[in-house]
């Protein structure tokens, strides 16, 4: 026969804990060709060939045409798009009527890099007219950076969870791009030139300069706004150096370029363009931008979003087995305990069929003992049912457990969710 034991308030509880995993992103994962996903969802027309570039790419743990690959995180460029002094204010031709700004074909997706930047402010701060601030909140004795020109890294759910944990991310990241030392210019008006001293190829893997950008000290004082948790990025070799905002339940990284690179080193490289050709070559020998073009403004105006987040991935993160990005993740589980009391007089007997005989008299160990020896059971699965006596779960035993009028017994069942 079924025995049900009614539960009252004392037999539930609710409690929360907390499971960590350590995520680990390698140089190679964040450079590699092939683990890095590009959509191309824009496209130019008019001049030349036109442009197509994504708006964003995603990075894979391998290959990301193998069905076992995992996106790691996104990555893309923005721009304030209404930060007065700012990169796209400074630069715009005009506005027309309906607020849209209008800027010349040398500026590559201008209004594009805007609208990212104005789509991040508006999910993280609430309102896409705002910009991100280092620190967000103005501290005591602390001066806020308005952010123009942010990489932002958004971490995918599987790896990011509930929530990132505060004080284990940390990023490697090369400051200064490869340095061009050779001689430029072969032309017999025009003899063989120097690049000047610091000026940099944008797509040579950067060896040297690399800093470590943590979150640490961000348990000291804990903020929140729209985008939910938030901690301040730094440089772990100089704490006071304020870099960017890690947005903990969003799981959302957003670095200040002009803090995190050499934002007026010289550049050199091609870059797509709406040229006859297709290309522009930005900061080449015996060309109008020589010597001139700096990474911030002209790299991240002209270029497409493709040209800049390859030369951050390929070039900034380097290539290689060293960790680049590493953090801990939050997986919340809520879970309910209910505690299954078994007295000693209840649960003694089966509800198998094979527990009496024919003449319904229990079947026992030692015969002739069926009047006096106590019954007892071996508990295997206990089911939890609602008031309509409807089974809603099952709870199996690792192994049976004995039950007798001589035990009193409680099992603990847990639901996680």
């Amino acid at each position: 026969m079924t025995i049900y034991q009614t539960f009252g308030n004392v037999d539930i509880k609710t409690a929360r804990s907390f499971l960590n995993q350590l995520i680990d992103v390698l140089q190679e994962d964040i450079s590699g060709s092939t683990s890095r996903r590009k959509y191309q969802h824009f496209v130019t027309g008019g001049v030349g060939p036109g442009v197509t570039s994504s708006l964003f790419q995603t990075v894979y743990d391998q290959d990301f045409t193998l069905q076992t690959a995992n996106p790691i995180f996104d990555i893309t460029v923005g721009l304030a798009p209404t930060l007065s002094g700012g990169v796209l204010q400074t630069y715009k031709l005009s506005q027309d009527a309906s607020g849209k700004l209008l800027f010349p074909s040398s500026s590559l997706m201008a209004r594009e890099k805007g609208e990212i930047y104005r789509q991040f402010a508006q999910t993280l701060l609430g309102d896409g007219d705002l910009q991100f601030k280092v620190p967000l909140i103005s501290e005591s004795g602390i001066t806020q950076t308005t952010v123009d020109a942010a990489m932002f890294i958004a971490f995918k759910r599987l790896f990011a969870r509930d929530q990132i944990k505060r004080e284990t991310f940390a990023m490697r990241f090369y400051q200064s791009a490869s340095h061009v030392s050779k001689l430029f210019g072969t032309s017999i008006d025009m003899p063989p030139t120097l690049q000047t001293e610091g000026q940099t190829n944008l797509y040579t893997t950067s060896l040297s300069g690399s800093t470590i950008f943590t979150d640490i000290g961000s348990s000291d004082q804990k903020f929140v706004t729209y985008g939910g948790q938030y901690g301040t990025i730094v440089d772990s070799g100089n704490t006071s150096r304020r870099v960017g905002l890690m947005f903990y339940d969003a799981g959302i990284a957003v670095l200040d370029l002009q803090q995190i690179t050499s934002a007026s080193q010289f550049v050199s490289g091609t870059i797509d363009a709406m040229t006859t050709n297709g290309t522009l070559l930005l900061g080449g020998d015996y060309t109008e931008t020589a010597n001139k073009a700096k990474f911030i403004p002209d790299f991240v105006l002209s270029a497409s979003l493709d040209n800049i987040v390859d030369h951050l991935c390929s070039t900034r993160f380097q290539s290689g087995s060293l960790t680049a990005i590493t953090f801990q993740n939050v997986t919340t589980i809520n879970s309910t305990l209910i505690y299954c009391r078994a007295p000693s007089d209840q649960f003694n007997y089966s509800s198998n069929p094979t527990f009496v005989d024919d003449n319904q008299r229990i079947v026992v160990i030692d015969q002739g003992e069926e009047g006096t020896q106590d019954t007892f059971t071996y508990v295997t699965t206990i089911g939890l049912y609602n008031a309509g006596s409807e089974l809603l779960a099952v709870a199996k035993l690792s192994r049976p457990v004995e039950k007798s009028p001589e035990r009193d017994l409680t099992f603990r069942v847990r639901l996680d969710f």
